[in-house]
């Protein structure tokens, strides 16, 4: 083995210094329950964006929120992530983690990650690539500079590519996939840097109707093995996903339960649901007149 190669094997990406490695703990879910937020608050200029706000999300279960612009959806999404601070509450991961005392780094190394609506992929990277770089490792300049895959993480990105259907295109540059390829790719970008709960945001937004079922399938296959909130407006994909629904409304938790419970909720009607449906009739009423 040449010295180049001793170097390589001394900084691998799955070496870990005791000296350097984080300061980490399990996740306590002897309770079922892995994420607590309660009595959330926090206001912008005066506008109330998390109102009191109380959520459970039991460990393993794919939960979906919805609410009509401005419920405050994302706002909670920001605080639980660390990148909005709250006025007031508690946001627990487990029974163990304050996150209110984390920054986002430490977050996502205890294992949280986001999705944003827009696919942030490396697109003059291939698709390997994009997993590769995704990987739980130590970033530092020195270890990433030195360090080679190991058959252990070459396994995990085949799992990955597998998981999110693009194994075929594992060498293609991200730039070139499909809208709804990259917005897999970004959930497999995720999924290599193995997270317990996954905060996915409208993750069907533009994609075609296959699309969407196949996302709905990749999102039914992660929740048990992981926890997965989905914030989404496309009721029908809801539908397809969700056991559990919970609906914001100005910062609050308004209804809570099956998509059939939801939908027949008179609050819910009035507040969310049914300004669908009047601006559904009004369209319907216009069409008529034009007619």
């Amino acid at each position: 083995m040449s010295a180049l190669d001793n170097t390589r094997e001394l900084f691998r990406r799955d070496q870990v210094w005791p000296f350097l490695a984080p300061a980490q703990s399990r996740v306590n879910v002897d309770n079922q329950m892995i994420l607590y937020v309660e009595d959330l608050n926090l206001s912008f200029d005066g506008f109330k964006a998390l109102n009191n706000l109380n959520l459970y999300i039991n460990d393993g279960e794919l939960r979906c929120l919805i609410g009509a612009n401005g419920a405050g959806k994302t706002t909670l999404m920001d605080v639980i992530t660390g990148k909005t601070q709250c006025d007031s509450g508690t946001v627990y991961f487990g029974q163990n983690h304050n996150l209110l005392n984390k920054d986002e780094a430490e977050i996502a190394q205890l294992g949280i990650g986001r999705k944003f609506q827009k696919p942030t992929v490396f697109e003059e990277q291939t698709v390997f690539d994009n997993l590769e770089l995704s990987l739980k490792t130590d970033k530092r300049v020195l270890p990433t500079l030195f360090s080679r895959l190991t058959p252990t993480q070459i396994d995990r990105i085949d799992e990955v590519l597998k998981t999110i259907g693009l194994a075929e295109h594992r060498f293609m540059l991200a730039g070139a996939l499909s809208h709804g390829q990259k917005q897999w790719l970004e959930i497999g970008m995720l999924l290599a840097a193995d997270p317990r709960l996954l905060l996915i945001d409208e993750p069907v937004a533009g994609m075609t109707a296959q699309e969407t079922e196949r996302t709905a399938e990749l999102l039914t296959s992660l929740a048990g093995e992981r926890t997965v909130i989905v914030v989404e407006h496309d009721m029908e994909f809801v539908r397809s996903i969700a056991r559990t629904v919970t609906v914001l409304h100005q910062g609050s938790v308004l209804a809570e339960g099956t998509m059939d419970q939801i939908q027949s909720n008179k609050d819910v009607i009035e507040v969310y649901l049914g300004e669908e449906a009047v601006g559904e009739k009004g369209a319907e009423q216009g069409k008529g007149e034009r007619a």
